[in-house]
């Protein structure tokens, strides 16, 4: 034909070259002296013929636009503005909270599909409040059916590990300056042999009645002379400190001493009771985690509820399963089996003790914080293991599954860059990345308590169940 050239001039004439697959064919271009640019590219979901065709109906759809959805759904995220407003009790505050109700972490699950902290958990709930006498009398109300076992998350909650909250403890109430949502979360007890790990002995319960009686009163007296507290501002300051609001919480907790402080030492209290909170926040470095999980929370929860929306609004584990909530699908969970953390164990443990991935403090992660945030925190590789250089990678690997940065949550070590926000399920999906989470390690057995802290994966099948429930809703 005229104006075709011969296939035998491509040999003719200089070679650029760009390769696909393995990298060893651009490498022997080059050693030729031919320019060659390796693309690093793989078959979108794995190859997954089914997660392939649900992402071609999603990407089809007229019915509904997914990008204007998802924008939404970044808008409120970013816009949310969690405000610590006060303290008080679960039973007169939390949405739905009965006297025979024990919430938990996680997707719902029963009592005998528990995992042992989160049984051992139960409980010492159940003893704390007074409705069982003995281990044995608390294991067998749980399983009668008298007691109501529902997640956190069901009654615009969240609770650590275990997540146990029950009707006399007392919550922080925060609220969603800028959208009018509220969310609540028990206090921090500290890390080792606490009730969020499994643990319900004598000492246990005594700090629980502790927190109740004295520790609760004292900072809600505080917290009313000081007035509500800005957490977007303070987790803003705390990851230009170290932290990541996840599993390191020293620069956070630190922060809410200081702005406590001058409130509590005006109160009408003896010294040594206002001295014993102080010295309580100051020997707990996870006081301040049980702030940014229902911050997080309450940001999220904003997002909730939009129709077409891919992003992902909860993310919770029981022990037994992991679960995942996503914007356009409403209140519906889609699960998979807990995983076990690959992390560092507290000597004389290791990796036979721990009992699977549990807790609603991935709450943090779904908000942009925690995990996304590790570059902000490298030193938290000491405490889940890896390297700090691991920390910056974890982070940079969550911006290909997001749809925002966050502008108020910033990075120094990536020049102020936003954190990673808004989990998009179709990209999760599409490019296999699963979410980072570190976490810590609850042993196997109930009653006793933290046995380390890692990283954990998330199961690959509740997102991809997610994405196939996706593209059948919005047709």
């Amino acid at each position: 034909m005229s104006g075709v050239k011969p296939v035998t001039d491509l040999f003719a004439s200089e070679l650029s070259v760009v390769n696909l697959g393995l990298e060893s064919f651009a490498e022997n271009l080059r050693e030729c002296g031919a320019p060659a640019v390796q693309v690093r590219w793989k078959p979108p979901a794995g190859g997954d013929a089914r997660m392939i065709a649900a992402l071609d109906r999603i990407a089809r759809s007229t019915r509904v636009d997914v990008e204007a959805a998802n924008a939404l759904a970044a808008e409120r995220i970013l816009k949310s503005k969690p405000m610590l407003i006060g303290v008080g009790v679960a039973l007169d505050v939390v949405p739905g909270m009965k006297p025979n109700m024990v919430l938990h972490s996680g997707p719902p699950v029963t009592w005998e599909r528990m995992c042992g902290p989160m049984k051992g958990a139960v409980i010492g709930g159940l003893l704390y409040e007074g409705l069982a006498k003995t281990r044995e009398e608390a294991e067998k109300l749980a399983a009668s059916g008298a007691i109501v076992l529902e997640p956190c998350h069901h009654h615009d909650s969240v609770g650590p590990m275990a997540g146990v909250m029950t009707a006399r403890m007392p919550v922080w109430i925060f609220e969603n300056a800028t959208y009018g949502n509220r969310a609540y979360c028990t206090f921090n007890e500290g890390l080792g042999k606490v009730l969020r790990y499994g643990a319900f002995s004598d000492d246990v319960l005594d700090r629980l009645r502790w927190m109740e009686t004295e520790l609760a009163p004292v900072m809600s007296a505080a917290l009313a002379l000081h007035g509500p507290i800005d957490m977007r501002s303070l987790i803003a300051q705390v990851l230009q400190m170290g932290d990541e609001g996840h599993n390191r919480n020293r620069a956070g907790t630190s922060l809410m001493i200081r702005e406590l402080a001058p409130f509590l030492v005006r109160l009408d209290e003896p010294r040594e009771k206002i001295a014993k909170v102080l010295s309580f926040m100051h020997a707990n470095d996870h006081f301040f985690l049980n702030l940014t999980m229902p911050s997080s929370k309450c940001t999220v929860d904003a997002a909730r509820g939009i129709e077409g929306s891919s992003i992902i609004t909860t993310m919770a584990r029981n022990g037994t399963d992991y679960g995942i909530r996503v914007s356009g699908l409403g209140d519906r969970w889609f699960t998979g089996p807990a995983g076990i953390v690959d992390g560092l164990y507290l000597p004389g443990f290791g990796p036979a003790d721990a009992a699977p991935d549990i807790g609603d403090s991935v709450i943090t992660e779904t908000a942009g914080i925690g995990g996304f945030a590790m570059a902000a925190a490298p030193a938290i590789v000491k405490f889940v293991g890896g390297k700090p250089a691991d920390a910056i990678n974890f982070t940079l690997s969550m911006y290909e599954i997001t749809v925002a940065e966050n502008d108020a949550y910033q990075i120094p070590i990536l020049d102020f860059r936003g954190t990673p926000t808004g989990i998009d399920l179709r990209k999760v999906v599409e490019t296999g990345i699963l979410p980072v989470i570190n976490t810590g390690i609850a042993h196997r057995e109930p009653g006793i308590g933290m046995v380390g802290a890692g990283l954990v994966k998330p199961p690959e099948n509740c997102f991809k169940d997610a994405l196939a429930a996706f593209a059948d809703a919005i047709g």
